[in-house]
This record gives C-alpha cells, structure tokens and sequence, in this order.
C-alpha cells in the first residue's frame, strides 16, 4: 500500500462517535437519542409513503442530475434551477466546495469549536486552517472577516444558527460578513437549521451573489437524516463547477423520492417546527430546575451551560450517557462548559428528567 504523503500524515479519525458505537461499548440501548440532532418526529407522512413506493425501483439508479429534486428546491425557494446543487448532505457538499475552491496550503477560515466536518475535508485537501474565536457564544463575523483578510482565505465558513451553540446573528449582520469578505473569498453559510431559525435571522436569498454559497439541508426539519439528502444555493458558475468533481450516483432514487415530497409537505414541516418549540421549553426548563442554565436556541437543540469548566461538562455528559440519555457537547473551552441535548419526544424529555439529577450528583461527586 502506498498512501499519497498526505494521506500518509493524517489521522484516522471519526469525526463523530456515533451513538451506535457508544451502545455497542456500553452493551445497551439508549432510552433517550438526544444527542446528534437529528429529527425524532420523523418524516412527513407523504415522504414516507413516496419512499414506500420508491423502494421497489429501488433496482434502479437515482437521476444523476437529481432533476425532479432540483426543480422542487428551486421552486420552493423562488430562484433559478442553475443555482441550485444536491448532494450527499451538508457533509457531502462541504467535500466537494473544498475540493473545488482549497488547493494545497490555500488559507480557510473558520471559528475554534464550530462544526467539525468542514476541518476533516480542509485537511483532507491539504488546506491551511485557520481559526477565530468565538464571542459571547456566538461565531464572530467581524473576526472571521479579519482574518480572511489577514491569510488570504480562499473560503471562511459560518453556520446561521450556529452548531453547536444554537446561537444565531440577524440577516444584516451575515450581509455585512459578505460586504467585509477579501476580493476572491467565498462564505460557506451553513443554514442547516434555517428552518428553526428566526425569520430576521436568515438573509434573503440572492443566488446571484458569487461570494457566497448557502448550503441546506433534508436532516433537520424534515427529518431524513438517514438518508443524506442536501443542496446548496449559489452563483450557476460555482455550482455548475461541482459538476467536475461531485459524485452523480451518491443520492439514491428514494431518498430522491422522499426529499421531493417532504418540500410538498408543509404542513408536517410546521408541525415539527412547533414540536421543536415546545421540546426547546422543556429542555431549558429542566435545566433551570436543575440550577443550570440554558442558552438562547435558534436550532433543534439547546446547549446547557453547566456552570463550570469543560472537565465538570463532560462529567455530567457521562453521567448521562452512563444513565441511557445520549447527548454531546463542545469540544473547545470555553464552550465546553456545555453540553447540547437535541429536541425529542415527551418521553426523551421524562428520561432527561429524570436522569439529569443523578448525573449531576455524581460529577459533583
């Protein structure tokens, strides 16, 4: 075997430990799932009947072209089916934006402590990377702005609202990000949770705009995180460029299926939303019962400030993990402080209840 040198000097890493793996060491399922953020409402009841149907042409490859599914996000949003791309998830589009914009040494920007698969593609590529910290608990796109412009960034990446603190800015301070952005820079803005998010939270959208890329996706409201289905909304030249280096076979026809008439679903998106809300009161709620104090969400999750330092978070995350409730938390002081407990159900929000008190207790201990 013969690696390229730079495959030879990377870790094999995962980013995230699944909770798949943790039940796998811990011999036992998890009561509560409360910790990747994923959708537990499901998808809407029209996408699964589509996706029931789809699988028996399931012999089939998707449309290469995702075509139907296109037409579907460009018409949802109002904008031209060349600006838009779909893909194998966020995660997917991430690797192919590095891929087309980060040569190896290009700069990217990004903040300590936000999410971490665009970090694992950068490297992957050979990029240089560059970080900010983050202010008051939210990214600062002031510094990120800076920065580019001090490195040279090929590519600076923000999420809106932001992974993993919930926290968000409002549309005219992302515009302002883009205006302060170096000639030649492109902004990754993540909006996975754009559809959590306050209406003045989102900028409108101008895919005519070449130094920004909006990347959504199917995981969150609609819930098919399972079967990673993304876009991403930007100037038709850079998004005709993915054409050059995406993967054409990586969406399946069911998940294509599927994506298609969850966006024809509106209703179960606005019940989700509101299920969402109340699961957000219930997770702050029970923190505030147990002295500690959550943050502002403009997300699926809420993120707990536990009150002390990282080591004290992580105690109390494994106090949890030990009693059945799956959660994560920040991975870079001083968000660590946190942990972050994805919305769920009545019963995940009984099981927090009830597990909470108890794993306090013993990292008190």
């Amino acid at each position: 075997m013969r690696l390229t040198p730079l495959a030879e000097s990377l870790p094999a890493s995962v980013p995230f430990v699944g909770p798949e793996a943790q039940e796998r060491a811990r011999g036992a399922s998890f009561a509560a799932r409360l910790g990747a953020n994923e959708s537990v409402f499901g998808p809407s009841p029209r996408a699964l009947a589509a996706m029931r149907d789809a699988a028996a042409d399931g012999w089939m490859y998707g449309d290469p072209e995702a075509r139907e599914l296109r037409e579907a996000i460009a018409a949802h949003h109002g904008i031209p089916l060349e600006s838009v791309v779909a893909g194998e998830g966020i995660d997917g589009l991430l690797g192919y934006l590095v891929r087309l914009l980060v040569a190896p040494g290009d700069a990217v920007v990004t903040s300590a402590g936000a999410y971490p698969t665009l970090n694992y593609h950068v490297a992957g590529f050979g990029g240089a990377l560059h970080t900010v910290p983050y202010r008051d608990d939210r990214e600062d796109p002031e510094a990120l702005a800076a920065k580019a412009a001090e490195v040279g960034a090929k590519l600076v990446y923000l999420a809106n609202p932001d992974n993993p603190m919930g926290s968000w800015h409002d549309a005219a301070r992302t515009s302002s990000l883009i205006d302060a952005l170096p000639e030649g820079t492109v902004l990754c803005l993540d909006e996975a949770y754009a559809e959590f998010a306050l209406p003045e939270a989102i900028p409108p959208l101008d895919p005519g705009d070449a130094r920004v890329i909006r990347m959504r996706t199917f995981s969150k409201a609609h819930g098919m995180a399972g079967l990673r289905v993304g876009y991403a909304i930007g100037h038709p030249d850079l998004i005709r460029a993915f054409e050059k280096v995406r993967n054409h076979f990586g969406l399946n026809r069911v998940a294509q299926t599927g994506a298609v008439a969850a966006l024809g679903d509106p209703d179960w998106l606005m019940e989700v939303r509101a299920r969402v809300l109340q699961s957000r009161d219930a997770i702050a709620a029970i923190a505030r019962t147990n002295g500690l104090e959550p943050l502002p969400s403009g997300a699926n999750f809420v993120a707990v400030d536990c009150g002390r330092d990282g080591d004290f978070a992580r105690r109390v995350l494994a106090g949890l993990l030990e009693r059945g409730v799956f959660v994560r938390m920040p991975g870079v002081a001083p968000l660590d402080r946190c942990i972050r407990i994805s919305c769920g159900t009545q019963a995940d929000m009984e099981a927090l209840g009830a597990a909470l008190p108890d794993a306090l207790a013993a990292a008190r201990s």
